[in-house]
């Protein structure tokens, strides 16, 4: 870890750090990996990233390994179960929230929408660089938000969609500084 410069974001704590280091604005193109980031960042609203990567593993036994079919039928015996486990964030509304989105995923499947060129459509096609200032949100991500909301998404405004976005690689937001600013730029 050391002698390297990071996002200040990613602190000392060797979670952040690595997730950091190998995922974070890596450009994903997976339907469902990017449809589990946006579940987990749903999560995080009112909390912090941290609390959620420290929970990720949790969240992915609680959520049969955020496969969009099997979440799609949770039903009340799910979500009291849900709401019991210590491991993740038990809040109703976001748990509902998670299959209703698991139930979007597959109705956009079902028609033969992929949801990777759904969002990254609507981003751009190709990921963009930010111009290294810290904001909460976009016109991009606004944008985003308001696509995924007219599916019927949850707990996706455009502070969240933002984060997502920068977690998925749809934005390049290291610090210029950052040994992985140049790194991710040239995964694009």
């Amino acid at each position: 870890m050391a002698g390297k410069t990071r996002c200040a974001w990613s602190g000392d704590d060797a979670l952040m750090v690595r997730y950091h280091d190998e995922e974070w604005g890596v450009p994903l193109h997976d339907s469902r990996e990017l449809w589990e980031t946006l579940v987990l960042d749903g999560f995080q609203a009112g909390l912090s990233w941290r609390t959620i990567l420290h929970k990720r593993e949790a969240f992915r036994a609680a959520f049969k390994g955020f496969d969009p079919a099997i979440v799609a039928r949770f039903d009340d015996a799910d979500i009291e179960r849900l709401i019991a486990d210590p491991g993740i964030v038990r809040s109703a509304a976001k748990i509902r929230a998670t299959i209703t989105a698991a139930q979007i995923y597959l109705d956009m499947m079902a028609r033969g929408e992929d949801f990777a060129g759904f969002v990254w459509g609507i981003a751009g096609g190709a990921p963009v660089e930010g111009d290294g200032h810290i904001v909460a949100s976009t016109p991009a991500s606004e944008a985003m938000s308001k696509a995924l909301k007219a599916r019927g998404f949850k707990f996706v405004g455009p502070v969240i969609v933002h984060a997502w976005m920068q977690a998925v690689g749809m934005v390049n937001d290291h610090a210029r500084e950052c040994f992985r600013h140049a790194e991710v730029r040239a995964l694009t």
